[in-house]
């Protein structure tokens, strides 16, 4: 069991969904450029942002409930740059001490708190070079530096501005933006060729390598399980 459900309207600049899942067994997770702060049996952790699968150790039957920000917001929420999180499963209490020990008993008790939490932190102050390069590279920029053009600050400080504040630098992120757009059409590609040609790679083999590299299976298995899903 898997859902979705929107933001409230005061953070849908900084949180892409609350959700809630019931694991069925293993469950392996493929990159999507986003941190998540979840609340898991006993524990409640930020999820980092990957740049590779990452398998669940979280027992069978697990109700999991998180929120999940949007890339390069994070930080305005937990106070910490996403580049000290990467790849990483971190205790809110280690990252919030005292604080997060008081917001982690508040979600064991009270899962569906997990908004007004990140609603009491939350820093209105944004980015906007940030957010349109991001825009660029989701809506399908072929490379970094088409994304970069014209955006009226210096190259060097804006990629450094978005490691910090995504947790990988844009080229990573450009690969992890054109897998989310593979797996959003492969339900209407017939081929892998096709699906390749229609999510910005440039042939398939290049599909297969980053398929490979991003969610640890073949671009076979993984979009027929994509399919299945």
């Amino acid at each position: 069991m898997y859902r979705e459900t929107a933001a409230p309207a005061g953070l849908r600049g900084i949180v892409r969904c609350l959700w809630e899942s019931r694991l069925g067994g293993p469950k392996r997770i493929v990159p999507d450029g986003c941190a998540d702060l979840m609340v898991a049996g006993e524990r409640v952790f930020v999820a980092g942002p990957d740049t590779g699968p990452w398998d669940s150790d979280l027992p069978e039957g697990t109700v999991v409930h998180g929120i999940r920000f949007r890339p390069g917001q994070a930080p305005r929420a937990l106070g910490m740059a996403a580049a000290e999180l990467t790849n990483q499963r971190v205790a809110l209490a280690d990252l919030w001490g005292s604080r997060g020990a008081n917001a982690t008993e508040q979600l064991l008790h009270r899962p569906a708190a997990l908004a007004e939490v990140v609603a009491g932190v939350a820093d209105p102050r944004r980015d906007p070079e940030l957010e349109l390069l991001l825009h660029r590279l989701d809506a399908g920029a072929p490379r970094v530096s088409d994304a970069l053009d014209g955006l009226g600050v210096g190259e060097r400080q804006l990629r450094r501005r978005f490691t910090l504040a995504v947790g990988y630098g844009p080229a990573t992120y450009l690969r992890v933006a054109r897998l989310r757009r593979a797996i959003a059409l492969a339900g209407s590609s017939g081929d892998l060729a096709s699906l390749a040609a229609a999510a910005g790679y440039a042939d398939q083999a290049h599909l297969s390598r980053d398929c490979r590299e991003l969610t640890g299976s073949t671009p076979g298995a993984y979009f027929a399980l994509s399919r299945a899903a």
